[in-house]
Protein backbone atom coordinates (compact mmCIF):
# COMPACT_ATOMS: atom_id res chain seq x y z
CA UNK A 1 0.00 0.00 0.00
CA UNK A 2 1.26 3.40 -0.75
CA UNK A 3 1.08 5.85 1.93
CA UNK A 4 3.62 8.84 1.24
CA UNK A 5 5.79 10.55 -1.44
CA UNK A 6 8.81 13.07 -0.55
CA UNK A 7 10.41 15.12 -2.66
CA UNK A 8 14.32 16.39 -2.46
CA UNK A 9 16.89 17.33 -4.08
CA UNK A 10 20.36 15.83 -4.66
CA UNK A 11 23.13 17.93 -3.98
CA UNK A 12 25.95 16.01 -2.46
CA UNK A 13 26.02 19.50 0.25
CA UNK A 14 23.18 17.06 2.17
CA UNK A 15 25.52 15.11 3.40
CA UNK A 16 27.82 16.86 6.26
CA UNK A 17 30.89 15.64 5.07
CA UNK A 18 30.86 16.38 1.52
CA UNK A 19 30.18 20.13 2.73
CA UNK A 20 32.88 21.89 2.83
CA UNK A 21 32.25 22.81 -1.21
CA UNK A 22 29.88 25.30 0.09
CA UNK A 23 31.84 28.13 1.78
CA UNK A 24 31.33 29.64 5.07
CA UNK A 25 28.91 32.40 3.64
CA UNK A 26 26.34 29.41 2.55
CA UNK A 27 26.60 27.57 5.55
CA UNK A 28 23.27 29.18 7.10
CA UNK A 29 21.44 28.54 3.80
CA UNK A 30 22.70 24.80 3.43
CA UNK A 31 21.75 24.49 7.14
CA UNK A 32 17.79 25.34 6.12
CA UNK A 33 18.31 22.77 3.38
CA UNK A 34 19.21 20.05 5.14
CA UNK A 35 16.81 20.35 7.57
CA UNK A 36 14.05 20.48 5.32
CA UNK A 37 15.19 17.15 3.80
CA UNK A 38 15.54 15.73 7.16
CA UNK A 39 12.04 16.48 8.10
CA UNK A 40 10.61 15.06 4.31
CA UNK A 41 12.53 11.89 4.87
CA UNK A 42 11.49 11.73 8.56
CA UNK A 43 7.76 11.67 7.40
CA UNK A 44 8.36 9.20 5.37
CA UNK A 45 10.21 7.50 7.31
CA UNK A 46 7.36 7.23 9.73
CA UNK A 47 5.04 6.10 7.24
CA UNK A 48 6.31 3.20 6.16
CA UNK A 49 9.61 1.26 6.51
CA UNK A 50 9.78 0.20 2.65
CA UNK A 51 10.95 2.79 0.44
CA UNK A 52 11.28 3.16 -3.83
CA UNK A 53 13.73 5.66 -4.70
CA UNK A 54 12.73 7.15 -7.89
CA UNK A 55 15.03 9.80 -10.05
CA UNK A 56 16.68 10.44 -13.51
CA UNK A 57 20.31 8.74 -14.46
CA UNK A 58 22.10 8.60 -17.57
CA UNK A 59 20.02 5.18 -18.02
CA UNK A 60 16.98 3.20 -17.01
CA UNK A 61 18.54 1.18 -13.66
CA UNK A 62 16.92 -1.16 -11.09
CA UNK A 63 18.81 -1.40 -7.81
CA UNK A 64 18.16 -3.87 -5.28
CA UNK A 65 17.66 -3.72 -1.62
CA UNK A 66 21.67 -4.90 -1.46
CA UNK A 67 22.77 -1.69 -3.51
CA UNK A 68 25.53 0.24 -2.04
CA UNK A 69 27.88 2.78 -3.30
CA UNK A 70 29.98 5.20 -2.26
CA UNK A 71 30.39 9.61 -2.57
CA UNK A 72 33.62 9.04 -3.03
CA UNK A 73 33.73 10.56 -6.81
CA UNK A 74 32.65 13.71 -4.80
CA UNK A 75 35.31 13.62 -2.82
CA UNK A 76 34.94 11.66 0.53
CA UNK A 77 34.61 8.02 0.52
CA UNK A 78 31.26 7.89 2.57
CA UNK A 79 29.04 5.10 2.04
CA UNK A 80 25.18 4.56 2.26
CA UNK A 81 22.94 2.01 1.68
CA UNK A 82 19.81 0.68 1.15
CA UNK A 83 19.35 -1.91 4.07
CA UNK A 84 21.16 -2.89 7.09
CA UNK A 85 24.56 -3.92 6.16
CA UNK A 86 27.74 -3.83 7.64
CA UNK A 87 29.32 -1.08 5.41
CA UNK A 88 32.75 -0.76 7.04
CA UNK A 89 32.85 -4.46 6.36
CA UNK A 90 35.85 -5.00 3.60
CA UNK A 91 33.94 -7.65 1.96
CA UNK A 92 31.14 -5.23 0.99
CA UNK A 93 31.68 -3.64 -2.16
CA UNK A 94 30.59 0.19 -2.69
CA UNK A 95 29.64 0.74 -6.31
CA UNK A 96 31.09 4.01 -7.26
CA UNK A 97 29.33 4.53 -10.39
CA UNK A 98 26.04 4.55 -8.68
CA UNK A 99 23.82 7.42 -9.49
CA UNK A 100 23.33 10.45 -7.29
CA UNK A 101 19.64 10.14 -6.70
CA UNK A 102 20.62 6.76 -5.57
CA UNK A 103 22.95 7.81 -3.29
CA UNK A 104 21.31 10.36 -1.80
CA UNK A 105 18.17 8.15 -1.01
CA UNK A 106 20.29 5.80 0.53
CA UNK A 107 22.02 7.86 2.78
CA UNK A 108 18.74 9.49 3.65
CA UNK A 109 17.62 5.92 4.70
CA UNK A 110 20.43 5.97 6.93
CA UNK A 111 19.99 8.91 8.58
CA UNK A 112 16.08 8.47 9.17
CA UNK A 113 14.67 4.80 9.12
CA UNK A 114 17.97 2.32 8.76
CA UNK A 115 15.70 -0.49 9.68
CA UNK A 116 13.92 0.39 6.30
CA UNK A 117 14.48 -1.33 3.31
CA UNK A 118 14.83 0.44 0.28
CA UNK A 119 14.99 0.16 -3.74
CA UNK A 120 15.55 2.16 -6.59
CA UNK A 121 14.11 2.73 -10.20
CA UNK A 122 15.66 5.32 -12.13
CA UNK A 123 15.14 6.36 -15.83
CA UNK A 124 17.34 7.36 -18.49
CA UNK A 125 16.65 11.56 -17.93
CA UNK A 126 15.45 11.85 -22.01
CA UNK A 127 12.87 9.54 -21.27
CA UNK A 128 9.67 10.52 -23.19
CA UNK A 129 7.27 12.61 -20.59
CA UNK A 130 4.35 10.69 -21.17
CA UNK A 131 6.52 7.41 -20.49
CA UNK A 132 7.67 8.98 -17.03
CA UNK A 133 3.76 9.59 -15.71
CA UNK A 134 3.05 5.84 -16.99
CA UNK A 135 6.02 4.52 -14.50
CA UNK A 136 4.82 6.25 -11.76
CA UNK A 137 1.11 5.41 -12.03
CA UNK A 138 2.27 1.85 -12.84
CA UNK A 139 4.55 2.25 -9.81
CA UNK A 140 1.32 3.12 -8.19
CA UNK A 141 -0.58 0.50 -8.91
CA UNK A 142 1.66 -2.25 -7.67
CA UNK A 143 2.48 -0.88 -4.70
CA UNK A 144 -1.06 -0.54 -4.08
CA UNK A 145 -1.90 -4.40 -4.98
CA UNK A 146 0.05 -6.04 -1.45
CA UNK A 147 -0.18 -4.82 2.14
CA UNK A 148 3.55 -3.40 3.02
CA UNK A 149 3.23 0.19 3.67
CA UNK A 150 5.42 1.90 0.92
CA UNK A 151 7.18 5.54 0.98
CA UNK A 152 8.42 6.73 -2.50
CA UNK A 153 11.11 9.34 -2.33
CA UNK A 154 11.39 11.13 -5.31
CA UNK A 155 15.05 12.60 -6.02
CA UNK A 156 15.55 15.55 -8.47
CA UNK A 157 16.88 19.17 -9.08
CA UNK A 158 15.67 22.04 -10.82
CA UNK A 159 17.18 24.47 -13.21
CA UNK A 160 20.73 24.68 -12.95
CA UNK A 161 20.66 28.15 -15.11
CA UNK A 162 19.42 30.74 -12.44
CA UNK A 163 22.48 32.47 -12.42
CA UNK A 164 26.12 32.96 -13.57
CA UNK A 165 26.95 31.28 -10.98
CA UNK A 166 25.25 27.99 -12.18
CA UNK A 167 26.27 24.74 -12.97
CA UNK A 168 24.87 25.42 -16.63
CA UNK A 169 25.64 29.17 -16.38
CA UNK A 170 22.86 31.94 -16.84
CA UNK A 171 19.71 31.12 -19.02
CA UNK A 172 16.87 33.77 -19.02
CA UNK A 173 14.62 31.61 -20.07
CA UNK A 174 15.14 29.66 -16.66
CA UNK A 175 13.50 32.01 -13.88
CA UNK A 176 9.81 32.32 -15.16
CA UNK A 177 10.34 27.91 -15.81
CA UNK A 178 11.34 27.16 -12.41
CA UNK A 179 8.66 29.67 -10.82
CA UNK A 180 6.14 27.23 -12.84
CA UNK A 181 7.68 24.36 -11.53
CA UNK A 182 8.06 25.20 -7.92
CA UNK A 183 3.99 26.23 -8.26
CA UNK A 184 2.94 23.11 -9.70
CA UNK A 185 4.92 20.86 -6.95
CA UNK A 186 3.49 23.06 -4.49
CA UNK A 187 0.20 22.72 -5.25
CA UNK A 188 0.54 19.01 -6.50
CA UNK A 189 -0.42 20.06 -9.88
CA UNK A 190 -0.16 17.08 -11.67
CA UNK A 191 -1.52 17.87 -14.93
CA UNK A 192 1.41 21.27 -15.05
CA UNK A 193 4.09 18.70 -14.05
CA UNK A 194 3.13 16.09 -16.97
CA UNK A 195 3.24 18.96 -19.22
CA UNK A 196 6.69 20.01 -18.48
CA UNK A 197 8.80 20.35 -22.12
CA UNK A 198 11.34 17.89 -22.41
CA UNK A 199 13.92 20.05 -24.58
CA UNK A 200 13.24 22.80 -22.81
CA UNK A 201 13.83 21.20 -19.56
CA UNK A 202 17.05 19.69 -20.51
CA UNK A 203 18.19 23.51 -22.30
CA UNK A 204 17.82 24.79 -19.02
CA UNK A 205 19.32 21.57 -16.88
CA UNK A 206 16.40 20.76 -15.32
CA UNK A 207 17.89 17.42 -13.84
CA UNK A 208 14.75 16.33 -12.39
CA UNK A 209 12.16 16.70 -15.02
CA UNK A 210 11.34 13.18 -15.49
CA UNK A 211 11.46 12.40 -11.57
CA UNK A 212 8.82 15.51 -11.08
CA UNK A 213 6.48 13.60 -14.20
CA UNK A 214 7.09 10.20 -12.47
CA UNK A 215 5.74 12.09 -8.85
CA UNK A 216 3.02 13.26 -11.07
CA UNK A 217 1.95 9.63 -12.20
CA UNK A 218 2.34 8.25 -8.94
CA UNK A 219 -0.50 10.31 -8.09
CA UNK A 220 -2.98 9.82 -11.12
CA UNK A 221 -5.12 7.73 -9.67
CA UNK A 222 -6.25 10.38 -7.27
CA UNK A 223 -9.40 12.31 -7.82
CA UNK A 224 -8.00 15.47 -6.86
CA UNK A 225 -4.68 17.08 -6.58
CA UNK A 226 -2.63 15.43 -3.44
CA UNK A 227 -2.21 17.94 -0.68
CA UNK A 228 1.16 19.18 -0.47
CA UNK A 229 3.10 20.13 2.58
CA UNK A 230 5.87 22.50 1.06
CA UNK A 231 9.05 22.50 3.13
CA UNK A 232 11.66 24.26 1.29
CA UNK A 233 11.95 26.10 -2.45
CA UNK A 234 15.14 28.45 -2.96
CA UNK A 235 18.45 28.18 -5.11
CA UNK A 236 20.76 28.67 -3.27
CA UNK A 237 23.42 27.91 -5.62
CA UNK A 238 21.59 28.92 -8.90
CA UNK A 239 19.94 26.01 -9.29
CA UNK A 240 16.37 25.15 -7.96
CA UNK A 241 15.75 22.78 -5.15
CA UNK A 242 12.54 22.40 -3.92
CA UNK A 243 11.18 19.79 -1.17
CA UNK A 244 7.92 18.73 0.29
CA UNK A 245 5.65 15.94 1.05
CA UNK A 246 2.37 14.74 -1.22
CA UNK A 247 -0.13 12.94 0.75
CA UNK A 248 -2.33 10.96 -1.25
CA UNK A 249 -6.09 12.12 -0.74
CA UNK A 250 -7.73 11.32 2.63
CA UNK A 251 -4.40 10.40 4.47
CA UNK A 252 -3.71 14.28 5.06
Amino acid sequence: MFCVASLVPSPPVLVPRLGGAAGTAAEGEVAVLRAAVHRAATELAEAADRWVVIGAAAADRVLGSDTVGTFRGYGVDVRAGFSETPLDDNAVIADPTLPLPALIGAWLREQVAPHAVARARLVAADTPADECVAFGACLRGSLDAGPERYGVLVVGDGAATLSTASPGYYDERAEGVQAEIDRALSAGDRRALADLDPALCADLHIGGRAAYQMLAGLFQPEPADPKVETLYSAAPFGVGYHVSVWHPAGTA
